[in-house]
């Protein structure tokens, strides 16, 4: 009986530091993934401004796509998506102390080259059904199955839904339901 009441003090031990430790790891995580805390760093003021304005937030389904869905990989791949939070966020801060002035066009133009079709595709999985609109599914059967050499990417043509300064938000889904009443 005594062999088992050092291991099991280890234990208890254990559990009493883990549960602290991870229950504030996963708080900081979810917390620091929301474009509020995100649109907290001057830098990125813009990108948050531009963001609530795009069809990522309004439109017809009322599907809001924030930070994360886009410029991170999917949450379930854990260590992937740890790595590049981490990075990320390493990166911004460093360059919120760091560098003179922000480039938005120099970052956005790093972020297009880095995003990937499996990104975009977290959300818009269905590309190859989109009622009345044949032209769309054709282009967008040479994207999902692209011959060798010719892979493109869904920014290259999608190239500026977000981030891109408006003068009034676009409320699509209020436009659909005007134009059903004829106004």
């Amino acid at each position: 009986m005594k062999k088992f009441i050092k291991p099991a003090i280890f234990i208890v031990i254990g559990i009493i530091i883990a549960f602290p430790l991870f229950s504030l790891t996963y708080y900081t995580m979810v917390r620091t993934t929301t474009p509020q805390f995100c649109a907290t760093c001057h830098e990125i003021q813009f990108a948050y401004n531009t963001w609530k304005t795009s069809s990522h937030v309004n439109n017809e389904q009322g599907f809001v796509a924030d930070c994360m869905d886009c410029h991170l990989p999917a949450p379930h791949d854990t260590f992937q998506f740890f790595y590049a939070k981490t990075f990320h966020g390493a990166k911004d801060v460093l360059v919120h102390f760091f560098q003179k002035e922000y480039n938005h066009k120099e970052q956005r133009q790093k972020a297009y080259a880095s995003f990937t079709n499996d990104q975009c595709q977290k959300c818009h999985r269905n590309l190859l059904y989109i009622p009345n609109k044949r032209g769309a599914m054709l282009a967008h059967r040479d994207v999902v199955y692209a011959r060798p050499g010719y892979e493109k990417k869904c920014v290259d043509c999608h190239r500026n839904l977000v981030h891109n300064p408006r003068e009034v938000y676009d409320y699509k889904q209020y436009k659909e339901t005007y134009r059903g009443l004829g106004l």
